[in-house]
């Protein structure tokens, strides 16, 4: 069993993915080619956006959006500390600080109720995470923004697919940032990203800013990176856009047989009234997660901790000083959280050995 069957994926799309690539091999315009403003102006139409802006990776969307609105050394970006660890690295690179709100123990998203006491002058931005493909509360959170005059940039890089009180996330925000990594609900065969806003300067700035800092070629006004999007990518994107919205379905289906056949044997996500998840992964809760793990292994059953090391704690961020105890609920489901096999072509049958098996290896007393 595979934890995520890009083969399965692959050979459903093959006559179209196949014919795409073909494609740009024949036209040899394999950087910032026709396909990708094809693909930014789908992703565009798709969420409801004024512009989306392809990219190199969702860590380059986090970094581009970020430079985009001038955050650097002496600025502060509020976040959650529970979350993949690009979104605390693209605030440090630029030279600014992390200051950690801990999370909301149903969602996993930051906790609005929290933000408003870490706030201070220096703070530039607020960075909530659409965890395991749940958009966070962003209404709360553009409210507490406007009463400061920050801006928001979600980080939507397991949650592009999923709504919001009707909205699409990635077009929730002042900017919102994706991920195309091959494992997200839409994945290329490598990495990719995009950023969305309805801003027309904050759009211009990372266009020329993934490019270089040109604003036109050889003509640099800006210092910026090589963040641009692979025109192999972007048409491996353009195919799978297509069956995209079956594939959530999918999703969907799956992660409700898992919650019909487990949510009376370990604690399974909840999505909250007015929202959809994308369901990038499907994660549940254990007590004893090592000799779940070893459990589920045995029976040939693949498994993902996400994540097992909250970024307050990362050696890295020593020096921010903030220990054990700061954002417990972080530091909980970090201990707790276990990810189970989740994509679009997980059959009912499949679905039943993993939860047989999860049933199995709760059961295993802890070793002692």
């Amino acid at each position: 069993m595979e934890f995520v069957d890009l083969q399965a994926q692959y050979r459903h799309l093959k006559p179209r993915i196949d014919a795409r690539i073909q494609a740009v091999l024949d036209h040899g315009r394999f950087i910032l080619g026709p396909e990708v403003g094809e693909l930014e102006s789908r992703l565009a139409a798709r969420v409801g956006a004024r512009h989306a802006i392809g990219c190199a990776s969702g860590t380059d969307a986090l970094l581009l959006a970020l430079m985009a609105l001038g955050v650097g050394p002496g600025d502060e970006v509020i976040t959650p500390p529970f979350t993949f660890f690009a979104t605390g690295e693209m605030t440090t690179l630029l030279g600014a600080t992390p200051v950690f709100v801990d999370i909301d123990p149903v969602t996993y998203n930051i906790d609005p109720a929290q933000i408003g006491a870490a706030i201070t002058p220096r703070t530039r931005a607020i960075l909530p995470v659409s965890l395991y493909g749940q958009p966070a509360d962003m209404d709360a959170i553009n409210a507490i923004a406007a009463q400061h005059n920050l801006a928001v940039v979600e980080d939507a890089a397991q949650s592009f697919g999923a709504l919001y009180r009707g909205r699409h996330s990635g077009n929730l925000s002042t900017i919102g940032c994706t991920s195309f990594f091959p494992s997200k609900p839409l994945g290329a065969y490598g990495d990719g990203g995009a950023c969305f806003t309805n801003d027309d300067a904050l759009a211009q700035a990372m266009l020329e800013l993934r490019n270089h800092g040109q604003a036109a070629r050889y003509l640099h006004t800006r210092i910026g990176i090589n963040g641009r999007l692979d025109t192999l990518q972007a048409t491996i994107l353009l195919a799978k856009l297509e069956v995209f919205d079956e594939e959530l379905i999918a999703r969907c289906e799956a992660a409700d047989r898992y919650t019909a056949l487990l949510k009376d044997v370990v604690p399974t996500p909840r999505v909250v009234a007015g929202r959809t998840s994308a369901w990038a992964q499907y994660t549940i809760e254990v007590d004893d997660r090592a000799a779940v793990e070893k459990s589920m292994h045995a029976a040939g059953i693949p498994t993902a901790v996400h994540y097992p090391m909250p970024l307050h704690l990362q050696p890295v961020y020593a020096s921010l000083g903030i220990g054990p105890g700061r954002h417990p609920v972080s530091e909980r489901v970090a201990d707790r959280v276990l990810s189970l096999p989740m994509h679009p072509y997980l059959a009912p049958e499949q679905i039943a050995r993993v939860c047989d098996a999860v049933k199995a290896a709760v059961r295993v007393p802890a070793a002692g």
